[in-house]
């Protein structure tokens, strides 16, 4: 990803383009470059700014998705940005979910894709073995429904994750932080526009959850993508960004 990080107070992150600001949040196993071509499409006409959470390097006191979420909240009031449009995929749709109930009045709308905080059957129901390279590439490759998506690189990545003591214990963490952060009750709540962009292969954050999303925003709009997994900017990058552009037509002023 040939897109320069930005290094400033504790935050890392990407930012690129003018006019509202578009805040993407990534997954647990997610990365910055999950987004290309999120960036790529939609940096000419908005702020598309992305930032890296602190997964493996969060005090461990505070590493949970609340805390997360406090992160985000110390990271928008760094940048001065008044009023932000959340994109969430997996973990970091419920980091946006948890933000939203808490700070209202900071988030336009909201864009939730594989979102966890309802279910979630983390990395296909069994944890990938540690120094089996085999045993995680298919892991990974359930994260799609293309195996092919699931780049040497992309493995390398989180076999060299699965392999540190100290960030497996964190990764552990998390999901059990997830898991435990069941959102249902607080949901209905959200009342801003809500895009909800769902694989129909999806196996981790199935479309079911999707569907119960959408039943309990009071605002929502559900997309259901074919033979798409859990990734959906990723995988079906290109009816991703349609949705999303056709979404912030109807609620954005330019």
């Amino acid at each position: 990803m040939d897109i320069q990080v930005r290094k400033e107070d504790k935050f890392s992150y990407i930012e690129q383009g003018e006019g509202e600001v578009l805040l993407l949040l990534h997954g647990l196993f997610g990365a910055l470059s999950n987004w290309k071509d999120v960036l790529d499409h939609f940096s000419k006409r908005y702020k598309v700014v992305i930032p890296l959470m602190p997964i493996f390097e969060m005090n461990i006191l505070k590493l949970s998705v609340e805390g997360l979420s406090d992160f985000i909240h110390d990271f928008i009031t760094y940048k001065k940005f008044n009023k932000v449009h959340f994109l969430g995929n997996s973990l970091g749709g419920h980091v946006a979910l948890v933000y939203i109930r808490k700070h209202p009045q900071k988030i336009t709308s909201l864009v939730l894709t594989g979102s966890s905080g309802l279910y979630e059957n983390a990395m296909g129901g069994s944890y990938p073995k540690k120094g089996d390279k085999e045993f995680i590439r298919q892991k990974v490759a359930l994260t799609f429904y293309d195996p092919a998506t699931a780049t040497d690189a992309l493995v390398d990545e989180v076999f060299d994750t699965l392999n540190d003591k100290g960030k497996v214990l964190r990764i552990l963490m998390m999901a059990k932080s997830a898991i435990r952060h069941n959102m249902r009750k607080d949901i209905p709540q959200i009342t801003q526009p809500v895009c909800l962009i769902w694989g129909k292969n999806d196996t981790i954050t199935p479309p079911e959850v999707g569907e119960e999303f959408h039943q309990l925003l009071p605002d929502s709009e559900l997309h259901l993508l074919n033979e798409c997994g859990h990734a959906p900017m990723m995988e079906r990058h290109k009816e991703f960004n349609t949705i999303v552009d056709s979404f912030y037509q109807r609620i954005i002023k330019l």
